[in-house]
């Protein structure tokens, strides 16, 4: 019988086999360790990596070896110090090792897609680089995936190895560039059973938002809004105020065949009023990515150097680093200090000057956190002059709207404030939002944007809902409140290591390390129409456990809660999916 070339992730049985296979590759083969009379082979790792492994039917092909960076050392370690290869200590890279075929395999594509599935498992836990140690006679096959050596050569017992590197991305756009036609005629005959889809996105970042694909994004089946629980995308829970939904509905007819005023002038006098701005300060724009992209495209190049979050909205690494090709670095946030902002480290960071553009996303997405306005507003004005800020503040209404640095940036040119009108108003269907700058800034991208910029309706909604802010402050407090209950309920749940609530209209929950990963739990609820988000590909710093919830109603929290329950209690038992069993759990607050 033919068998398909399976890849997954190994299995406690498959580990005896791995052992056995690199003690005949590796000591009795090529002598890169002594012969050992158990004829197995280990090494400390062991216990924490992941392995990868190719097979068909009974038969086990071959295997590759990851260390995740959350591991905290490397193979590599035992023979270079961290000052010879800075870049394990300064990048938080994957390795990539012991890529090793049974020998009557090795002429066929397993070694090639064992590389490839490694990349693609990196690429779905956030893993911007990636190290190897690849063996000089197999060197030719790790150029061509797009790995480059850094000039270190190692040598153990017989083996000489060349250290190399290759940025995730580049690496993914090299392999798809130059075999995607070989990996699509090769994936019809393979059994891939990875928690990652085969093929990278062709274009574009990866958002929230999967819920409309059980909707039906042909829009033939919206009934199904009512089955769905859309958790994964960070929309308002509630509806805009009542006197939107009227002026809306009063000639809707009118407001879809009317063409708007051509700069939005009253949505951009409304903005100025309400927030006691100069006019001349704001520019407007359908939805912040509309704004991000049109004022990065403007101010940088592929010369530019950028500072992020890390984690942070995922846009502005793909706009900054996939689109514009710009040196990015991150000021990496830690699950241990909270996922809070150290002042002090940024200052440091940015102390120098070497930034074109330093981003703060503020309350952070998708951590949570929210930094004092004025603790940025000192990092900000310590800054060279050189250095320009961009700070969201999207989900600044969840904290308090008064603590924005939006009249800081209309007097200073190098801040801008960007804030979307989408999630704080409930008008994430219509696509507004506005940024603030000093008024040059801000008339240099009211020259670069084309006219009617946002819809009529879209105009005539925020415009109304800006007016009304008595409703939309009651809907905020009452998402804090649906926010406790919510992680309250999903801290009770028996299989979460933590629930973490943040102050905005969401939270995130965390699985234990060892067990099942945040891929395999979210497509788990989507089973039962509850889609949550897998936050692994943001960000390392996740490492692959961690999954974020948008507040909903009362309703759809139960749904949500309901649909974890049952998730975790099948992960916890091969027994059909049941009620679990309560055992609290850390809530950060």
């Amino acid at each position: 019988m033919h068998h398909a070339l399976q890849l997954r992730t190994a299995t406690p049985e498959d580990r005896e086999w791995i052992h056995e296979l690199r003690h005949r590759v590796y000591a009795e083969e090529l002598g890169q360790h002594p012969v050992d009379p158990s004829g197995r082979l280990s090494d400390g790792l062991d216990g924490e990596n992941i392995y990868l492994v190719a097979a068909r039917g009974e038969t086990r092909i071959g295997f590759v070896s990851l260390t995740p960076p959350w591991v905290g050392r490397y193979s590599l370690d035992k023979y270079l110090t961290r000052d010879e290869l800075p870049v394990l200590s300064d990048e938080a890279p994957f390795e990539i090792r012991v890529l090793t075929v049974e020998e009557r395999w090795r002429s066929t594509s397993a070694a090639p897609l064992l590389m490839y599935a490694a990349l693609r498992w990196v690429a779905a836990r956030g893993g911007r680089l990636v190290v190897a140690m690849g063996r000089a006679e197999l060197l030719s096959m790790y150029l061509a995936t797009g790995l480059r050596p850094l000039g270190r050569t190692i040598r153990s017992g017989a083996v000489r190895f060349e250290v190399l590197s290759g940025s995730v991305a580049e690496l993914q756009r090299t392999v798809m560039r130059s075999h995607g036609r070989t990996l699509e005629r090769l994936r019809a005959g393979l059994d891939w059973q990875l928690d990652v889809p085969f093929a990278p996105r062709a274009d574009g970042c990866e958002h929230g938002g999967a819920f409309f694909n059980a909707i039906g994004t042909d829009f033939r089946t919206l009934d199904r809004r009512h089955e769905v629980v859309a958790a994964d995308v960070l929309d308002a829970w509630f509806s805009p105020s009542p006197d939107v939904r009227a002026v809306l509905t009063e000639d809707l007819g009118w407001a879809a065949r009317t063409s708007p005023p051509t700069g939005a002038e009253g949505l951009v006098s409304e903005i100025a009023a309400v927030r006691g701005l100069p006019e001349e300060c704001v520019a407007v724009g359908a939805g912040s990515s509309d704004l991000i992209f049109r004022a990065f495209g403007r101010w940088l190049t592929p010369a530019s150097r950028v500072l992020l979050l890390d984690p942070s909205y995922g846009e502005y690494a793909h706009v900054t680093e996939r689109v514009i090709g710009c040196h990015v670095d991150r000021l990496r946030l830690s699950r241990e200090d909270g996922w809070l902002i150290d002042p002090d480290r940024l200052a440091a960071m940015t102390r120098a000057g070497s930034y074109d553009l330093v981003v703060v996303v503020n309350p952070n997405n998708p951590t949570g956190r929210h930094a004092p306005a004025e603790a940025l507003r000192t990092v900000i004005e310590a800054s060279p002059e050189p250095t320009r800020w961009w700070i969201d503040e999207a989900y600044l209404g969840y904290v308090d709207p008064a603590d924005s640095l939006a009249s800081f940036a209309s007097a200073d040119p190098r801040v801008v404030v960007c804030t979307s009108l989408s999630k704080m108003y409930a008008l994430s269907g219509m696509r507004a939002a506005y940024l603030v700058a000093d008024p040059e800034t801000a008339g240099e991208l009211r020259r670069w944007t084309p006219p009617w910029p946002v819809s009529l309706p879209a105009q005539i909604a925020a415009v109304t809902a800006l007016r009304d802010p008595a409703y939309y402050a009651e809907r905020w407090a009452r998402t804090h409140e649906l926010r406790r209950e919510l992680a309250a309920a999903l801290a009770e749940l028996d299989g979460f290591a933590s629930v973490d609530e943040g102050a905005a209209n969401y939270l995130s929950v965390t699985l234990p390390l060892g067990g099942a990963g945040a891929a395999d739990f979210v497509r788990a609820c989507r089973r039962h129409d509850v889609y949550l988000r897998d936050l692994s590909p943001m960000s390392p710093a996740f490492e692959g456990r961690t999954v974020r919830i948008a507040v909903r109603d009362t309703a759809d929290n139960a749904r949500v809660v309901e649909a974890c329950a049952k998730v975790l209690a099948a992960l916890r038992s091969p027994e059909p999916e049941g009620a679990s069993v309560a055992s609290p759990v850390r809530v950060a607050p």
